[in-house]
């Protein structure tokens, strides 16, 4: 079918990576944005602009609000029908349902304090399974105060998950199209490398003043070399991450027995019970539990905060503690857990040692998921994040200039599909996401489903872009460009710089405050990050503008010469 290897390689690369390059766009653009998801959740969430706090008082603070908790409504209607059994009875209310577990998670980017509960299903049809039906929320540390429920965290909630989930949890095919893409990625670096066998060279031939479809090219090639180990680590490191529970759940379905049987030899080696006793019994201060734990992390010499604590079997006699360092000094995703007995605080086990398979893997879910602090690798995880964008960017539009002329001699009609969707997947994602910033600062804030009114604002504005590029789209079935480029480049200039003005309307939260007068650089992140995109993308325009100009001057020249000489 093919003359050489090289063509076969060729042709995988091109087609494989067209058909999933606008999910691995979402995943590059949604990834480098999560990197910096909690400082956009500030700027979505006025009342949460504050430093980021320890975690208070388990006793005093958190045990009363946890205890006045409930199961969420929408969870109990969707779940409870699936795990209760009929048979042994009717359902449980939902505020009736039983607290078998809490817990509490705190990181040194988060002012707020996120906490929950899992209630416990009486009379479950499989009572091996995980039967819980969970209530969260977050409070601020400082007081206790419980803030809105509706109130969307843009960063961590939505722009976050939609890098690995697409947002799309119907019986979480999201999750499976990612790991597909993030394969073909994968299959996109090998086949890339194996058809540029000058790579390295073409590294440097960067030729910006050439034809769109050479330049284009260059910058593909570039973009693809400079940040090659990052995108191969990041797409590898994405299928780990899901491989145990999503892609390959082997321990949950095919192996479930011997797994159920680890769990309980396992808990008995290390002394944390696997069932409740099921005799009731009061618990012991839990922040003193806390105390021992940060005594011993310090003895050890990792000093540091709690960032994540867990109770299990609350309220019973064989509840436990685990508490569990904040390891944002440090790469690989470890918190050094110390557990307690729940109702004397006595120290049950103290994790030991990592093995090497367990510190590799830690190592690279870490990497992965960056926890730590230190901002300059974070900010070159955003680069890296860009770059591949701009790589599979470069890559649909060199598609369709490669093709777009022989396409219009033939009358065909392919060109036009696929610059719309590089339309709607390259200028349109981003136009969705500083909608849905624009859109809540304008939203009241006492808005009944806020956060569900930003949804309906992205998505309708995602789709608004692709219709706009596809009515727009005529010119380059005349191999020309296509002006939606141009327009939706200028409209987000217009809502980039929108974003910032509302921000210091609705807040009083100008550049100046957050900047110079009253540093807070979360907020002040997001407005000049706004700025920098708002200023790229004029630039854009007005070079489109300029080729646009010198394409349709070349164009009617030619057709005068012709006429000319007929």
């Amino acid at each position: 079918m093919f003359s050489s290897f090289r063509h076969t390689m060729a042709w995988v690369h091109t087609w494989f990576g067209l058909a999933l390059g606008y999910v691995l766009m979402v995943c590059f653009f949604f990834g480098a944005l999560s990197v910096f998801d909690r400082e956009i959740d500030r700027w979505a969430l006025p009342d949460t602009r504050f430093e980021p706090q320890p975690m208070p008082s388990f006793d005093t603070m958190l045990l009363p609000i946890l205890q006045q908790l409930e199961p969420s409504e929408q969870e109990y209607n969707k779940l409870m029908p699936l795990y209760h059994d009929a048979s042994k009875g009717p359902m449980t209310p939902r505020q009736s349902l039983p607290p078998e577990e809490y817990w509490a998670y705190t990181t040194h980017r988060d002012p707020v304090l996120t906490m929950g509960a899992g209630f416990g299903v009486p009379h479950p049809k499989n009572p091996d399974d995980h039967n819980h039906i969970h209530g969260r929320l977050t409070i601020d540390p400082r007081s206790g105060t419980v803030m809105p429920d509706d109130h969307l965290k843009i960063g961590s909630r939505w722009f976050y998950p939609l890098h690995y989930s697409l947002n799309f949890t119907w019986k979480n095919l999201g999750y499976w199209i990612v790991g597909l893409a993030a394969m073909v990625m994968m299959a996109a670096l090998v086949t890339g490398v194996i058809m540029h066998r000058k790579i390295f060279r073409e590294f440097f031939t960067f030729r910006p003043w050439k034809r769109t479809q050479r330049s284009t090219l260059d910058l593909h090639n570039m973009t693809g070399v400079v940040a090659l180990p990052f995108h191969f680590f990041f797409a590898f490191t994405g299928l780990i991450i899901f491989a145990s529970w999503m892609y390959f759940p082997v321990t949950s379905t095919m192996l479930k027995p011997l797994h159920d049987q680890h769990e309980i030899i396992e808990s008995a080696a290390t002394g944390l019970p696997h069932d409740a006793a099921g005799s009731p019994a009061q618990f012991a201060s839990v922040d003193a539990m806390v105390a021992e734990a940060k005594r011993r992390w310090a003895a050890r010499d990792m000093a540091g905060e709690v960032g994540f604590l867990t109770i299990t079997h609350v309220g019973d006699a064989n509840g436990y503690v685990s508490i569990y360092r904040a390891g944002s000094d440090r790469v690989a995703l470890v918190g050094e857990g110390v557990h307690f007995k729940g109702t004397t605080g006595e120290v049950l086990r103290e994790d030991p040692p990592r093995a090497v398979v367990s510190e590799i893997n830690e190592f690279l879910t870490g990497l992965h998921l960056q926890h730590f602090e230190h901002w300059m690798l974070r900010w070159l995880y955003v680069f890296g994040g860009l770059i591949g964008s701009v790589c599979i960017a470069t890559g649909f539009i060199f598609f369709v200039e490669k093709r777009k002329l022989s396409h219009a001699r033939a009358g065909q009609q392919g060109s036009r599909m696929v610059d719309a969707l590089a339309v709607t997947t390259v200028t349109g994602m981003v136009i969705a996401a500083v909608t849905m910033l624009v859109a809540n600062r304008v939203l009241p804030m006492n808005l009944e489903g806020k956060g569900d009114w930003e949804k309906v604002v992205f998505w309708s504005a995602w789709s608004t872009t692709f219709l706009h590029a596809a009515v727009r789209s005529a010119p380059v079935a005349k191999a020309g460009i296509n002006p939606a480029w141009r327009e939706q480049c200028w409209l987000l200039v217009g809502l980039c710089v929108s974003a910032v003005l509302l921000n210091w309307l609705t807040t009083g939260d100008h550049l100046l405050k957050t900047v110079i007068t009253e540093t807070y650089w979360p907020v002040a992140g997001v407005d000049l990050s706004l700025l920098v995109a708002a200023a790229i993308a004029a630039l854009v325009a007005r070079k489109l503008a300029l080729k646009t100009s010198a394409t349709e001057t070349e164009n009617t020249t030619v057709e005068t010469q012709v006429s000319v000489y007929e």
